[in-house]
């Protein structure tokens, strides 16, 4: 037989934990790059308990950045960065920016991952070019490329204020290619090629901060991402506000039930033990 006061307790308990993923959710609807967390529930004799909380991968809304090295990733897929020991951290939200030294990396310090390109904008793999099709044929079929990626390095030559010491401006294009821009943009030179990626299952990726994910068994290996790259724009928080009004009524009537029946449960208890003592 069931008891029906250690159900409603362990309902009460998931229903706060509920409650408190939606209040976050809310407040966090117009953060940068934050992912709508979503509870799942899963029942037994003793009641309802949750899950541990996935992340919600669908794509959230652009906001102009702060400079043209912000990016935007329209599209499945995450941006690659690693940290100082070499881990691969996947992220969505693009608000990178060129450090005193010319290293792309993130607000955390982790470094924006490339390919380097000959000057026919091909990626290198060694000697060997790989053509822009081929990747893109690949991408398209959810494949990897067994190509190591490098850190992107657009230093400052202090002598004469140009980038690499021959260019007067950079521009970020579509496809993710970064060019050297000299002559008044009348030459174009493709330097890197920013690296993105997608998973199989990207809900499984697992958050160790905030909008940084590492892959894990579920999410399965990184494949090649092939989402469009906008530069200047970020990506605010996918959250869906009236989605989690919604979800908040829910749970506020299923906490306002559970509470009930708690109080009824002491009231009979309390009665029993009257009735015992008289």
């Amino acid at each position: 037989m069931n008891d029906t006061f250690i159900t409603a307790l362990n309902t009460q308990k998931a229903t706060q934990n509920w409650m408190d993923v939606i209040a976050d959710n809310m407040t966090n609807v117009y953060t940068p790059g934050f992912r709508e967390k979503q509870v799942t529930f899963r029942t037994f004799l003793g009641g309802a308990i949750s899950d541990d909380y996935e992340k919600k991968v669908g794509q959230g809304k652009s906001t102009p950045g702060t400079a043209n090295s912000n990016l935007f990733l329209e599209g499945k897929g995450f941006f690659l960065t690693k940290r100082a020991d070499g881990k691969s951290i996947y992220t969505r939200l693009g608000d990178f920016i060129f450090d005193n030294e010319g290293v792309y990396k993130d607000k955390n310090g982790n470094t924006v991952q490339g390919y380097i390109l000959n000057d026919k904008g091909e990626i290198m793999q060694g000697t060997k070019a790989i053509t822009s099709d081929l990747y893109q044929e690949t991408a398209m079929k959810g494949g990897a490329l067994d190509v190591p990626t490098t850190n992107i390095k657009l230093w400052i030559d202090p002598n004469n204020g140009k980038y690499l010491g021959k260019y007067d401006d950079y521009e970020i294009k579509g496809d993710g290619t970064i060019y050297g821009k000299a002559d008044n943009g009348k030459k174009s030179v493709p330097l890197y090629r920013i690296t993105t990626r997608n998973f199989h299952n990207a809900a499984a990726l697992y958050e160790i901060k905030e909008g940084q994910f590492i892959e894990t068994a579920e999410s399965g290996k990184p494949l090649l991402g092939c989402g469009e790259i906008r530069s200047g724009l970020l990506e605010l928080s996918n959250a869906d506000f009236k989605g989690n009004i919604s979800y908040f009524q829910m749970a506020k009537l299923q906490l306002e039930v559970t509470n009930k029946l708690i109080s009824t449960n002491k009231e009979l208890l309390q009665n029993a033990m009257q009735l015992v003592g008289s």
